[in-house]
């Protein structure tokens, strides 16, 4: 079960399920204490995604056993939910997170997981549901987050963090389990970006999502050897093979080069 923060009578409310050690607890940051500010600036047709926000507690450890039966204790963990409020009638979407969630245990922030998505898919054609992608994940402390990629590296950052990256649209069709149409917002590497940045306060996210540059994929109706994905780009070009759209063809399509 999530929790949500939102803004109330000019402070945070804040709604919480816990979970370990510390159940029916709610967070109690100290009046005036240190908050991290993330801005996510939305594209058009796009949405900001709810916030996942995780706190650890050294206070409130779990206890654990190991695979020879021996117990070992780690930090406890706290999810919580947050919805990024729209600044004005502008494109940016803002969340302030109390650094110490204080409480008994001294809820520290410890990662935070955001995004943009699909707010509407109809201009894809009908039955296009919004999938995942344009993703970044901020840890604040030393801990692995949730969500975690063996291949991605993290970026170790401090000050203000601005992350500006390049996306394209993917609408892939896929048969094989279910039928569906997923619209994707893919970019380069995994689905997630990861940073780890224990000193920054501000963190903007500005995805640049090139809409005219729409690559599609339908999958094999039957699995059979040699049946393969087939990827079609805004050039009009096809490639058979491959999980993913090539990120660098997406760019040098845009950018007028050759590869």
């Amino acid at each position: 079960m999530n929790a949500r923060l939102s803004p109330m009578s000019g402070a945070l409310l804040l709604l919480l399920s816990l979970n370990g050690c510390a159940q029916n607890q709610t967070l109690a940051p100290p009046p005036g204490g240190e908050q991290v500010s993330i801005v996510v600036k939305v594209p058009q047709n796009l949405a900001a995604e709810p916030m996942q926000v995780m706190y650890r507690s050294e206070k409130c450890s779990i206890k654990r056993s190991g695979p020879d039966w021996t117990t070992y204790e780690e930090d406890g963990y706290l999810s919580t939910t947050v919805q990024p409020q729209q600044q004005g009638q502008s494109d940016l979407y803002e969340a302030k997170l109390p650094i110490n969630g204080g409480s008994r245990c001294q809820w520290q922030l410890s990662n935070v997981t955001f995004g943009v998505t699909y707010a509407n898919t109809t201009h894809f054609g009908e039955n296009v549901k919004a999938g995942p992608g344009g993703g970044v994940i901020v840890m604040f402390d030393q801990h692995l987050p949730q969500q975690r990629s063996a291949f991605e590296p993290t970026i170790e950052v401090s000050g203000d963090l601005l992350i500006r990256k390049d996306y394209y649209p993917w609408v892939n069709e896929q048969f094989l389990g279910r039928h569906e149409k997923l619209a994707w917002i893919v970019g380069q590497g995994e689905m997630y970006s990861y940073y780890r940045a224990p000193t920054t306060r501000k963190v903007v996210f500005e995805p640049l999502l090139h809409a005219d540059y729409v690559v599609y994929s339908v999958g094999p109706k039957v699995k059979k050897e040699g049946n393969r994905n087939i990827f079609t780009y805004s050039d009009g070009s096809v490639v058979v093979g491959g999980s993913d759209p090539n990120f660098k063809k997406l760019q040098s399509i845009r950018l007028g080069q050759s590869q």
